[in-house]
């Protein structure tokens, strides 16, 4: 082993949440030797490309499955990412994030008197947020409130922002942080001798406790560390279970599909979440990368591999599922649900040709009344794989995010939440394991002044508390 292949911290995934720990690493702490490992040629390939999930900024505003609790938390880190790309300059910020209306809509009596109660406790953390009526929702979104010129027929009201920072390509994003290292990197006057290097094409294979030290097993070689982050979806997982860590915990890999619409939204229009279903509703979505389409989705549905279209994964998934008579009690269990069974069976239907378009359409015209079946077309190639994790001992799904902590060093992140927005708020939980580990000085000052002032002012906010340790 030489001193080329010896790390202060390697981190493992190249997606928007490893990228952001690398940056994070490199930006605010005095370590001198830093490492990103991706198998893909590229950041962003996975989950964080911009064609498999929904490119919006979560926070918490519009999603009617958080608590308040929960929604300021996530604000947080949503204003982290904010605060990072308008401190760009504005050709590289408008390739990261778009302003544009959006809004939850209620559809029926019972919705409506839902969103307005929940406005009254939710607007003064959100004090651009307004309570829309009919007229308003047209005036942002016509195509949600009219059909052929006139008032749909449902009673309708909505809670939204007309114009805000809340569209996201966490490719871009990712691919900023990675830039943003090679240039301190390369700076050596402002950043003295410290190397933050990133190996993409090689694949990690193993991962094992060398002494006080990780010994990595790479396709480039041998390569150690004393401290280890993996960000790899559900292969952070499977590399846990590996080395005898998050043996409680089996995945059940969720993929979402989409279907495209020629542009018949301004903005976001997500719906009231169904409070007996662990998925996210149906949303329509001003697509950034596919000009001129909207998006509709996500659908959910189980499927054996951790990386959508990749069959390589399916020996993979085997592996961390796990099966024995806890998963099954669990699944079980969610299938005796009405509405989750339900919804479990619609949704497989969903991706059967010529039948899916003519059910799926009832979705989306719950958002958009007079869309039909011939206006869409299935998404093929987009949408990511989420792997929900499964509590062997409480036979539960885990809704949040799963963080497996050894206390010597090493961390595995899965189905960060809410998604990719969290990347900068779990980097920074990392960045404290990792500086703790190693006793590394944080420059918190430069922290705080870079992402938690700027657009949104979050100083005042303390972070959400690290995730359970296993």
């Amino acid at each position: 082993m030489t001193a080329s292949t010896h790390y202060d911290c390697i981190i493992v995934g190249g997606g928007v949440s490893g990228t952001a720990l690398l940056y994070e690493l490199g930006r605010y702490t005095d370590l001198k030797r830093l490492l990103l490992v991706e198998k893909y040629d590229r950041p962003a390939q996975v989950n964080s490309h911009a064609h498999n999930n929904s490119q919006t900024i979560h926070c918490g505003d519009i999603e009617t499955n958080y608590s308040l609790d929960k929604a300021l938390a996530v604000k947080r880190t949503a204003s982290m990412v904010v605060n990072y790309a308008t401190k760009l300059p504005a050709r590289e910020r408008d390739r990261i994030i778009q302003r544009m209306p959006k809004m939850v809509l209620g559809v029926g009596q019972r919705e409506c008197d839902y969103l307005r109660q929940r406005y009254q406790v939710f607007k003064d953390a959100y004090p651009r947020m307004q309570l829309l009526t009919r007229k308003e929702i047209a005036d942002l979104e016509p195509n949600v409130a009219l059909v052929d010129g006139s008032w749909r027929k449902d009673e309708i009201v909505a809670t939204g922002t007309p114009n805000d920072y809340c569209a996201v390509d966490f490719q871009a994003l990712s691919e900023s942080f990675s830039d943003q290292c090679v240039r301190m990197d390369r700076d050596k006057q402002r950043f003295g001798d410290k190397h933050i290097n990133q190996l993409f094409g090689v694949e990690v294979t193993q991962i094992r406790k060398d002494g006080a030290l990780y010994l990595l097993d790479t396709s480039r070689g041998p390569m150690q560390a004393r401290s280890v982050v993996v960000c790899a979806g559900g292969h952070s997982l499977l590399m846990a279970q590996q080395m005898g860590f998050g043996l409680e915990y089996s995945c059940l890999p969720v993929a979402g599909s989409f279907y495209f619409a020629p542009e018949a939204l301004n903005g976001k229009v997500y719906t009231v979440q169904n409070p007996n279903l662990p998925f996210a509703a149906v949303h329509g979505d001003h697509d950034i990368k596919e000009r001129g389409k909207t998006r509709f989705g996500p659908t959910a549905l189980m499927l054996p591999m951790l990386e959508r279209y990749n069959r390589a994964t399916i020996r993979d998934f085997f592996r961390v599922l796990r099966m024995d008579r806890n998963v099954a009690a669990t699944l079980w269990n969610l299938l005796k649900v009405s509405d989750i069974r339900n919804y479990i069976l619609r949704n497989a239907l969903y991706e059967v040709p010529g039948l899916n378009r003519r059910l799926f359409v009832k979705e989306i015209r719950k958002i958009v009344p007079d869309i039909n079946a011939n206006d869409i077309e299935y998404a093929h190639g987009f949408g990511g794989v989420r792997p929900q994790l499964i509590d062997r001992r409480t036979r539960e799904l885990k809704l949040g995010e799963v963080k497996i902590i050894d206390g010597h060093g090493i961390v595995f992140n899965m189905t960060p939440s809410p998604g990719g927005t969290s990347c900068l708020g779990n980097a920074e939980q990392d960045m404290r394991l990792v500086a703790e580990h190693l006793g590394a000085r944080v420059d918190w000052d430069a922290f705080e002044r870079d992402l938690l002032s700027g657009h949104e002012d979050t100083r005042g906010v303390a972070p959400a508390a690290l995730a359970e340790a296993s």
